[in-house]
C-alpha cells in the first residue's frame, strides 16, 4: 500500500511539479517598483502595474520560488470572503462595508475572467461556497451568519435545510447550509505558475532565490544586492515575520490539508457533491476543502496553529497527529471515505494581524506599501489587494486620482503588533485549545447556544 507523502511543499507541486528555477538576483539593481514576494499578492500587483503603465521597470524578489508559501499551499478557495469586514463596519460605517464586500464578490469573477484571457488553465470550476452546519450552536451560528451576510449586499445567498443541504453534498449530520455563488474551486499551483508566466511575458523581472532581509525607504536588501525603487511593495504574507523589525506584525499562523486518492464512482454516489461546491462548516476550529478536478477531497484544518518565535516550516512536513485528525474529520463528515487512502499531507502559514483585519497600504512619505493579513482568505482577497496597490500608486504618481479602490475601508488600516513571547505562543495555543474544546462540548450537548468557551476566546483574541 503507498503510504502518505508528507511535505514535499504541497499535493499540488507533487501533481503539477516544481518549476524550473529563475535566476537570482545578480547584483544592486534599479527599478520603478520593486515587488518583495512572489506569490499572488505579489504577482498579481506586478501584473495590473504593468499592464496599468507599461514602461514602468518592476523587479519581483522572491526568497524561494513563486508560489512557495501560501499561493502554492493553500485549500484553492477562490471566494468572496475578506477577513476584517465587521469591523471595518464599526470603524467606517456599513455602507463603506458593504463596499469592501461587493468588491470581493466582483473579485472572485475578476480573477476567473483574468485567469481566461490569460489562457490559465487553473481546474476553475465555478460552484459558490457552501458551509455547513452539523450542531444545533452550529445551525444558530450558520442562521446568523446568513443574515449578516444578506446584510452586507449578498442578496443571491441561499439558506439550506438539512434535506437541500443533502441534495448538495451529503455530509454525514449536517442540519442546514449557507451557499453563496461568488466562490470557485481552482488548483493553486496551476494558478500561480499560470501568473507567473503572464506577467514575465509582460516585461516584469522576476528573481528566485532571492531572500530579502530588510526593507526601508526605496530600498530591498538582499545577499546579493539591494534593489533601489521609489517604491517598495511587502508582500510576504506569513512569511512576514522573518524581514527585519517585522516579526511581531503579523503572526504566521499554520494551516494543514491532505488529500485523498481518486475517489471511486461508488464513494461519489454516497456523497454527491456534483456541484463541486467549496465546502466549510460553522466549527470554531473549521475545516475547509473541495472536490479536486481528478475527483480527490482535499480538505485542511488548523492542525497545530503555531510555532514558537513566529518561525515557518520549510518543506510542508505536518505532524502525524494533525494527518490523523484531518483523516478523522473527513471520515466523520463522509463516512464512505473510511478505506480510502490518503496521498498527501502538507502545511503552510497565512498572515494574522493583531485584530485579524486584512489590509493594504501606501505609505506616500516614504514609498513603502503593503498588502496581507488575509488569515486564509487570499486567494481572492490578493487580487482586490494588488488591484489596490496598482491604483493607490497611479494615484500617488499623479497618473490617476482617487478610485473605488484606493477609498475601500481597508486602505491604510493600521493595527498593533503582536504581544512578544511566550505570551504569544500561549495565547494561540490557548485559543485554539479553547475552540476544539467547545467543539467537542457543543458536539454533543442540546443547547443551540455558542460554547461561552469560544465567546471567550474570540474576545481575547480579537476575532
Amino acid at each position: 500500500m503507498t503510504s502518505t507523502i508528507n511535505g514535499g511543499i504541497s499535493f499540488w507541486y507533487a501533481q503539477d511539479g516544481i518549476p524550473a528555477p529563475r535566476e537570482p538576483l545578480p547584483g544592486d539593481a534599479t527599478a520603478d517598483v520593486c515587488v518583495v514576494g512572489g506569490g499572488y499578492t505579489g504577482l498579481w500587483t506586478a501584473y495590473y502595474l504593468k499592464k496599468a503603465v507599461p514602461f514602468l521597470n518592476i523587479t519581483v524578489l522572491e526568497s524561494k520560488f513563486c508560489g512557495y508559501g501560501a499561493s502554492g499551499r493553500n485549500g484553492g478557495w477562490l471566494y468572496n470572503g475578506i477577513a476584517g469586514r465587521d469591523r471595518y463596519a464599526r470603524l467606517h460605517g456599513h455602507d463603506a462595508a458593504v463596499r469592501l464586500q461587493r468588491a470581493m464578490n466582483d473579485t472572485v469573477a475578476e480573477v476567473i475572467r483574468t485567469a481566461a484571457a490569460e489562457n490559465i488553465a487553473a481546474d476553475i470550476h465555478q460552484g459558490g461556497v457552501l458551509e455547513v452546519a452539523r450542531t444545533p450552536a452550529q445551525l444558530t451560528r450558520l442562521k446568523a451568519f446568513h443574515a449578516v451576510e444578506t446584510a452586507f449586499g449578498e442578496t443571491d445567498r441561499i439558506l439550506c435545510g438539512a434535506r437541500e443541504t443533502a441534495d448538495r453534498v451529503r455530509v454525514t449530520g449536517a442540519v442546514g447550509s449557507s451557499w453563496t455563488p461568488h466562490g470557485a474551486r481552482l488548483h493553486p499551483v496551476k494558478l500561480v505558475k499560470g501568473l507567473a508566466a503572464a506577467v514575465e511575458a509582460l516585461g516584469v523581472t522576476i528573481h528566485e532565490s532571492t531572500p530579502v532581509t530588510e526593507i526601508r525607504p526605496k530600498h530591498a536588501v538582499t545577499p546579493y544586492g539591494t534593489v533601489r525603487a521609489p517604491y517598495v511593495l511587502r508582500c510576504t504574507e506569513g512569511f512576514t515575520a522573518a524581514l527585519k523589525g517585522a516579526r511581531r506584525t503579523w503572526l504566521p499562523m499554520n494551516s494543514s490539508m491532505i488529500a485523498t486518492e481518486p475517489l471511486s464512482d461508488d464513494i461519489w454516489d454516497a456523497i454527491g457533491w456534483d456541484g463541486r461546491e467549496t465546502l466549510g462548516d460553522l466549527a470554531h476550529a473549521y475545516m475547509y476543502a473541495q472536490r479536486t478536478a481528478d475527483n480527490r477531497i482535499a480538505l485542511g484544518g488548523r492542525g497545530h496553529p503555531y510555532r514558537y518565535g513566529s518561525k515557518t516550516d520549510n518543506d510542508g512536513r505536518t505532524q502525524a497527529a494533525t494527518v490523523e485528525a484531518l483523516r478523522d474529520l473527513l471520515v466523520r463528515f463522509f463516512p464512505a471515505t473510511a478505506g480510502a487512502r490518503v496521498d498527501h499531507a502538507w502545511s503552510g502559514v497565512l498572515g494574522v494581524p493583531r485584530d485579524w483585519c486584512a489590509t493594504v497600504t501606501l505609505d506616500r512619505t516614504t514609498g513603502l506599501g503593503w498588502a496581507g493579513g488575509y488569515v486564509g482568505s487570499g486567494v481572492a482577497t490578493a487580487n482586490l489587494a494588488a488591484r489596490t496597490l496598482r491604483d493607490l500608486i497611479q494615484q500617488d504618481s499623479g497618473q490617476a486620482g482617487a478610485t473605488e479602490l484606493t477609498t475601500l475601508p481597508w486602505v491604510n488600516h493600521k493595527v498593533r503588533t503582536w504581544e512578544p513571547e511566550p505570551f504569544r505562543w500561549l495565547g494561540v495555543h490557548g485559543m485554539y485549545a479553547a475552540y476544539r474544546t467547545a467543539d467537542r462540548r457543543e458536539s454533543t450537548a442540546a443547547t443551540a447556544d455558542t460554547s461561552r468557551m469560544a465567546r471567550a476566546a474570540n474576545r481575547v483574541s480579537g476575532r
